[in-house]
Formats: C-alpha cells, sequence, structure tokens
C-alpha cells in the first residue's frame, strides 16, 4: 500500500505542468497601456469611468454624462444588457439604449464602456461600445471570452464574485489568446463572510496583479461597497495601491434608479471625488489623464 501511494505522488510530481500564464509572466509596464480612441488606459495618467449602473431613459443618460463630463471623467458607463438576480428586476433597454449612449458620448466627447453578456451580442456592442465590460457573473462563460479574444476591442473583465486571482487572470488568458491583447481586469469586490458591506474589497489583489501582470488594473469601488459614503475612501485607497483608474456608478436621482441606487453617487458626490483625487494621485507619482487635445471617439461611430 505504501509502495503503491510513493508511486502515484511520484507521478503526479513529474506530470507536465500547465504553462505559466502569459499575464503573470509578462511584467513589462510598456505593455499595460491600452488605447481607447485618444486616451490611454495603463500609462502614468489615471482614467475615470463614470455614469449610471444602467441605461434607463435618454433624460437620465443626457444628464448624468453632462454632469460627469464636467466634472473631468474620461469615459462614459452605462448598461444596457442587465444580468440580475431576478428574472423580474429591470434588464436594461437592450439596442435602444445603447443609442441614448452613444448621443450622450458623442454631445460630451467621452468613449463608451457597456456590459456584452454573451457571444451573440458582440456585433452589436462593437457598433457603439468602445470598451466591452464582461461582468462578474460572465468571468468564467469561456465561450464568450473566446469570442472576444477576436474582436480587436478593449475588453474590461471584471472578478468573479469568488474568484481567486489566479483565476481571474486565466479568464483574462481565454481573451489574450484568442489575439485580443487590450484586457483590463476590474477588482470589484468578492463574496466573503463580512455582511456590513455589499462585497469586500480586495486592493491587495490590485497591488499583486501589478507586480505580475501587463494588464491594467481598473477598481470597481461601488459595487464593492454598496455604499456612496464608502466609495470616496475606497476610490482614494485604489489610486494609492496602484490601481490604474476607476469605474464609479453616478445617477441624478439614485432613490429613483431602477438598478443599484443604493450604491451610486450624486452628481455632486461625484464632483467632490474628481477634485480629491488629484492630491492622492500626486503622492504616488500620477495624475489624472488629460488629452493634448479632445478625446476623439475610436472608429467614429
Amino acid at each position: 500500500m505504501g509502495a503503491r501511494r510513493t508511486e502515484e505522488a511520484t507521478r503526479e510530481s513529474t506530470a507536465p505542468q500547465p504553462e505559466p500564464s502569459r499575464a503573470l509572466k509578462n511584467s513589462n509596464p510598456e505593455c499595460r497601456r491600452i488605447p481607447v480612441g485618444r486616451l490611454e488606459v495603463g500609462g502614468p495618467g489615471f482614467v475615470v469611468m463614470a455614469g449610471p449602473c444602467a441605461v434607463e431613459n435618454a433624460e437620465q443618460t443626457s444628464v448624468t454624462a453632462e454632469a460627469v463630463a464636467a466634472a473631468g471623467a474620461h469615459v462614459l458607463r452605462g448598461g444596457v444588457f442587465k444580468p440580475r438576480t431576478s428574472p423580474r428586476s429591470f434588464q436594461g433597454l437592450g439596442e435602444p439604449g445603447l443609442h441614448m449612449l452613444a448621443e450622450a458620448g458623442r454631445r460630451h466627447g467621452m468613449p463608451l464602456i457597456s456590459e456584452v453578456m454573451d457571444a451573440s451580442q458582440i456585433p452589436l456592442m462593437v457598433e457603439y461600445a468602445d470598451i466591452l465590460q464582461v461582468g462578474a457573473r460572465n468571468m468564467q462563460n469561456y465561450t464568450l471570452l473566446r469570442a472576444l479574444g477576436k474582436v480587436q476591442r478593449p475588453v474590461l473583465l471584471k472578478r468573479g464574485l469568488a474568484a481567486t486571482i489566479e483565476e481571474w487572470m486565466l479568464a483574462a488568458e481565454y481573451i489574450l489568446d484568442g489575439g485580443n491583447t487590450h484586457v483590463m481586469l476590474c477588482e470589484r469586490g468578492i463574496r466573503t463572510f463580512e455582511t456590513a458591506m455589499r462585497n469586500t474589497l480586495d486592493l491587495s489583489a490590485v497591488a499583486y496583479v501589478k507586480e505580475r501582470s501587463p494588464l491594467p488594473v481598473i477598481v470597481d469601488p461601488s459595487h464593492a461597497t454598496g455604499s456612496p459614503s464608502l466609495v470616496l475612501p475606497m476610490a482614494m485607497a485604489a489610486a494609492v495601491a496602484g490601481a490604474d483608474g476607476l469605474l464609479v456608478e453616478v445617477h441624478p436621482w439614485p432613490e429613483q434608479a431602477l438598478c443599484d441606487g443604493k450604491q451610486a453617487l450624486t452628481p455632486e458626490q461625484f464632483q467632490y471625488l474628481m477634485q480629491r483625487l488629484p492630491a492622492v494621485l500626486h503622492a504616488v507619482d500620477r495624475h489624472l489623464w488629460k488629452p493634448e487635445s479632445p478625446i476623439q471617439l475610436a472608429g467614429a461611430r
């Protein structure tokens, strides 16, 4: 019996091991930089993506876009396909919502980021969105990830609800292996035993990934905390931890929001955040990204 166990252990130790992830092996800082129109994510400039969790109507989208643009945000976010826990919750407006988001983005010269939930949605999304977001629930949707590997459009990959860092980075590898090297990772909090906050924001993961990967890291303090009062301190902490940018939810009327209103900043709260960020970034030799000339949307959509 003992000899058999020893033989099995020997076979396991000598078995071929998976090749280390390309994202883990390549630490060249120059590989971090991802162009989004005239915007650059992953360089010395810190990028802020802001807007509503979900596009609800033209007025809400327009008012939010105007507010976040005036405060200095770089990318307009807004979901039109929403993966919700309950099938009876608001699921997004689909293509009409993309029209509204695109119109607001054009008006203020802002690139767009929006979530894609299924490979069949990719052709539609690339007509409008400059960055395709993969939500936490789809981090291990390998069919979707492989399809995004064939699209030459930046992808923001959110960490799964209970995913390890290795699982998160290997999910990114599915996109990289398809030929799309423009991948950003997004830490949005993980599910732990703690119930005081919506999730537990793992800022140690930001520093860990930045040491070992060429991929830019964005932090979403809205989903991570679930509370506007916690977004500001966690956004500041993310900047110090080495994040390359933020993904923040902003809504002009949070109490009326159809999706995640409890965690959305008001325009006034977002403006305060943007006023505080430069001093914190200066302490770590970073700065808010500023264009040399007005931002132009990639592909002139």
